[in-house]
């Protein structure tokens, strides 16, 4: 594997190192949370879009990517508290802007229940919930997601991230590529993915969200290997829910992409997204009518 990263450099945490990236300026810092199995170089292409517009910040968290290994899973408690030493050490600015993604969302959620007063906003991109299982059919369960997977076919998996990563500069997409496909970085993304029942119960006993500008982008794409219709369904319902806790929280659905291709296939929502975020924190208008821009391929929910 490869264990030098194409750029970026090595903070030192707790004696153990984490991989950093940042680029851009001023404020608020958008901070990408990645899901498992993904990295913070899987979010180049938007982080490139938001550091036109102020800094953005990449990482690994301690034991997957190119970080140092530490045994998983691992608590949210752990995960938000590393970040927030990272951001610090790298003289990172609160308060922050945390765009999530997948399991991200439930680190996330974690950091503001920490943190509230470090936080601008946040942005869910098709993110977990705490309560997932309220409203999702038993077949997608928590507790089902946690079960080991078939072994992954390398040669079809190394073709998949060579196609999502096909507009990466060649010094950065080749490493990364080879990287995702490794035994120590596949084990730690189905590591990660075994916490999954006891992050949720986790953040269920905190307190409740600060009240911030947040938007969730819901994919209702047809996922292989779920009821599609039922799952697009209960994410749309659980989303809304979680927008209604925030005076300034607004849902987007997105139609015409899977959940691990949102970011390469809609980074143009993905970056209004934040952009919207931003400037809603900022004092800045809603933009045009009711404060977004739209996009072909997502709406927002009825009601």
């Amino acid at each position: 594997m490869t264990t030098t990263p194409p750029l970026g450099e090595f903070q030192e945490i707790d004696g153990r190192r984490l991989f950093v990236h940042r680029s851009g300026h001023g404020g608020p810092a958008v901070v990408f949370l990645p899901g498992a199995s993904a990295v913070g170089l899987d979010y180049f292409g938007v982080h490139q879009e938001v550091a036109r517009f102020t800094t953005a910040v990449l990482y690994d968290r301690g034991g997957t990517g190119y970080s140092d290994a530490l045994p998983l899973p691992r608590g949210a408690t752990a995960v938000a508290t590393e970040l927030r030493e990272l951001l610090l050490a790298q003289g990172v600015a609160a308060p922050y802007v945390l765009a999530a993604h997948s399991l991200g969302g439930l680190y996330a959620h974690r950091f503001a229940q920490l943190y509230p007063r470090e936080v601008a906003g946040l942005v869910f991109l098709d993110a977990l919930h705490p309560r997932w299982d309220d409203f999702m059919p038993p077949a997608a369960s928590l507790a089902e997601a946690e079960r080991p997977g078939p072994e992954p076919d390398r040669q079809a998996l190394r073709a998949m991230h060579a196609e999502l990563r096909a507009g990466y500069p060649d010094d950065v997409g080749l490493p990364l590529i080879e990287a995702k496909v490794s035994d120590e970085w596949l084990r730690a993304g189905a590591a990660e993915r075994t916490g999954l029942v006891a992050l949720a119960d986790e953040l269920r006993g905190g307190p409740d969200l600060p009240d911030v500008p947040a938007i969730a982008l819901t994919v209702v794409g047809t996922d292989a290997g779920h009821p599609s219709q039922e799952i697009n369904e209960a994410k749309t319902k659980m989303d809304a829910e979680r927008m209604s806790g925030f005076s300034r929280g607004e849902q987007r659905v997105i139609f015409d992409t899977l959940h691990h291709r949102l970011c390469f296939d809609r980074p143009d929502a993905v970056v209004q997204a934040i952009r919207d975020v931003v400037a809603w924190w900022a004092g800045g208008s809603y933009g045009q009518e009711d404060g977004c821009s739209r996009s072909a391929g997502s709406r927002r929910p009825p009601g």
